[in-house]
């Protein structure tokens, strides 16, 4: 099973930032937040990935494709013809697919970019700024379980986001925005979908929270997995520094590897 990570925004509540670089490549312990999302998929046996990427897309794949010499000791000898030696090649276990999904597309756009990536396989999605320590052996058991087209990881964070209505049976049934009295679950991103998802995505211009979404509520194809651990959004420079205190302190909750 693959995992498509939602990486091609601007990332505009950041932007102390992500004005120099993706949102999912600014660094908690000197690391992309990209990278620790595929590290916890990776501690679940899921070593296959697809990008979105869109926003200064080219460091994105300049990290990657400079990963080892960034985790790695290299001696350079400019006296043999700039010969380089690699002293201990850190590496992981991953294929990753870095795909240019554009500038302006929205977040359906960006997943019907990718189908060619994907053919005819479950997968799974989550976006680019966000880590928990949620359980993807669970969750994709729970989604295989129900079959339905598509499952969404839902979590109770307060007053934020747009709010999930969810039924006795785990089924989503609508979306809503957010009102003063809220207490709801919102959605987490950590989501398995069915290829089936491809046609529920018309063009570039489709946000993939609206009408996709929207729809398979409306048709009970939509499931939520609830989480009932830790996670946390990068919205903010406040939100980063939450992070990189929890990750400095030793006290990590998402770091499972």
């Amino acid at each position: 099973m693959k995992a498509v990570i939602l990486a091609g925004g601007f990332g505009t509540r950041i932007s102390e930032e992500s004005y120099l670089k993706p949102k999912p490549m600014i660094e908690i312990g000197e690391k992309p937040i990209l990278w620790h999302i595929m590290k916890t998929f990776s501690y679940y046996g899921i070593q296959e990935f697809v990008v979105c990427c869109g926003y200064k897309q080219h460091l994105i794949k300049e990290w990657f494709a400079d990963y080892y010499l960034h985790n790695s000791d290299i001696t350079f000898d400019f006296s043999l013809n700039n010969e380089m030696t690699v002293h201990n090649n850190v590496s992981e276990p991953w294929k990753v697919t870095l795909v240019d999904t554009g500038i302006n597309t929205m977040t359906g756009g960006r997943v019907k970019r990718i189908q060619k990536y994907i053919g005819e396989e479950t997968f799974l999605l989550t976006y680019g700024d966000g880590v928990a320590d949620i359980n993807i052996k669970e969750l994709t058991a729970y989604h295989k379980k129900h079959e339905k087209i598509a499952t969404i990881s839902a979590y109770n964070i307060g007053q934020r986001f747009g709010v999930l209505e969810i039924d006795d049976h785990n089924s989503i049934k609508s979306f809503r925005e957010k009102s003063s009295s809220d207490g709801e679950m919102i959605n987490i991103g950590y989501m398995v979908l069915e290829p089936q998802i491809f046609e529920y995505i018309t063009d570039d211009k489709t946000v993939f929270e609206k009408e996709p979404l929207e729809k398979l509520a409306i048709e009970g194809e939509l499931m939520a997995y609830k989480h009932m651990g830790f996670w946390q959004c990068m919205d903010t420079q406040r939100d980063k520094k939450k992070l990189e205190e929890m990750w400095e302190s030793g006290d990590a909750p998402w770091k499972k590897w």
